[in-house]
């Protein structure tokens, strides 16, 4: 006989499968069905808040993840151990990244010397014990001064499961004055879709915790604006996937930095010698990033710039024009203005990457590419400061999946796309 808490997933997989085009059917902007996540008689064993797994992002990982995957698959954010073996790379493509990516440690040797990458350092060590996400083993608190504590990391550290976070007709953002009726993440069929109405509210970027929201001593100050398209999670081999940032002064907002400061304060503190962010980008940094093709390549047009490997924020708090961005078809590549600006997301993703520190391209070594070829212990020359004891396509699966002819055949860190010292 099945159980009711059985009995409730299938029905919320069926709803799940039924509204696959629309990513965003389940949480529709603010608070699921209740028994989505929770059960009132047959709860996980040993668990809290009758959720149906032991424990917060268990229970998200429940629909999150799916072991059956075979590439990227909508709305899931982590893949099953078991397609983890050696030499494989996360599946997951999502702007985000992929927490799989956690899981993979690598062990190399270059100039005598054996060096250990624990997948501890490529992102956010999120604690999932039902699905073998585990305390970080690197850091004991969150880097950079708030002191919040690794042990308690979970997806509603950064994210408020019952998405009470509402925008307004006004722009503001606040927890009451309307119902939630749309997404709000996604740019929409149309300009107005998922946009808030006079009497109806769409729910905030990504259920992101807002003004007020505490957790585990952290009290985040607002949200930050940003649009992604309703295909988000999707191989970057053809075209690239980009992903909306803005920077909204409306009420219940705040920048993307001051949003990632909340547990990180002290990464760009006051005479700490940080990379800043919240700054405009300048006229020089925005001609070159409009001029930067690959290393030693500086022909390229500004209206075409775009990569989303190094996204930027847009300067601006307009959610129909961050919608109109988000595309998944190459169609809107145009690179940066002189007021527009850099965040934290410029250069890290925000769940985890293949890289340390879940940057977005490799920093420990000087070339990305060499000699036309992705790193990997499996390419000839082999380079093993480059490779890191990854596989040629696990390098490959680091960049979404890109050709390696996107670069140079000798390219360097992506640093360059705003600097050129290459």
């Amino acid at each position: 006989m099945r159980t009711l808490r059985s009995g409730i997933l299938a029905l919320a997989a069926v709803a799940l499968l039924a509204f696959a085009g629309n990513a965003y059917a389940f949480h529709s902007g603010g608070v699921a069905e209740c028994g989505g996540c929770h059960s009132m008689h047959s709860p996980a064993a040993g668990g809290t808040f009758l959720l149906v797994g032991t424990d917060q992002s268990s229970a998200c990982l429940t629909c999150h993840q799916n072991a059956a995957d075979t590439g990227p698959s909508s709305y899931h954010i982590s893949t099953a151990p078991g397609s983890l073996g050696v030499g494989q790379a996360p599946l997951q493509r999502g702007p985000g990244g992929d927490f799989g990516w956690i899981k993979k440690d690598y062990s190399f040797t270059v100039r005598g010397t054996v060096t250990n990458e624990d997948g501890d350092t490529h992102g956010h060590n999120i604690i999932a014990n039902d699905f073998d996400y585990f305390v970080d083993g690197t850091n004991a608190s969150a880097p950079g001064g708030s002191g919040f504590p690794s042990a308690q990391l979970a997806c509603n550290s950064c994210h408020d499961p019952h998405g009470q976070y509402r925008r307004l007709a006004s722009g503001a953002v606040s927890k009451t004055g309307g119902s939630i009726y749309a997404s709000g993440s996604y740019n929409g069929t149309t300009a107005a879709a998922n946009e808030p109405t006079a009497t109806e509210a769409v729910g905030v970027y990504r259920l992101l915790a807002g003004a007020g929201y505490t957790k585990d001593g952290v009290t985040f100050n607002g949200v930050p604006a940003a649009k992604v398209p309703s295909t988000y999670n999707r191989t970057e081999a053809t075209t690239q996937t980009r992903t909306s940032y803005g920077n909204s002064s409306a009420p219940g907002h705040v920048s993307w930095g001051n949003w990632c400061g909340t547990c990180h304060p002290d990464m760009h503190s006051s005479g700490n010698y940080v990379h800043p962010v919240d700054e405009d980008l300048g006229s020089t940094v925005a001609q070159i990033y409009g001029q930067y093709v690959k290393t030693g390549d500086m022909t390229g047009a500004a209206g075409s710039s775009f990569t989303s490997l190094v996204p930027f924020v847009k300067n601006t708090g307009d959610y129909l024009a961050l919608g109109a961005l988000a595309v998944n078809n190459d169609t809107q590549l145009g690179g940066p203005g002189t007021s527009d600006q850099v965040a934290c997301l410029s250069c890290h993703r925000a769940h985890a990457s293949g890289w340390e520190y879940a940057l977005r391209w490799n920093m420990e070594g000087e070339f990305m590419t060499y000699n036309s070829l992705y790193p990997g212990t499996d390419t000839t020359p082999t380079v093993l400061q480059f490779a890191r004891g990854r596989l040629g396509a696990e390098t490959q699966a680091a960049y979404y999946d890109r050709p390696v002819t996107k670069f140079a055949s000798y390219q360097r860190v992506l640093c360059n796309k705003c600097h050129a010292k290459d």
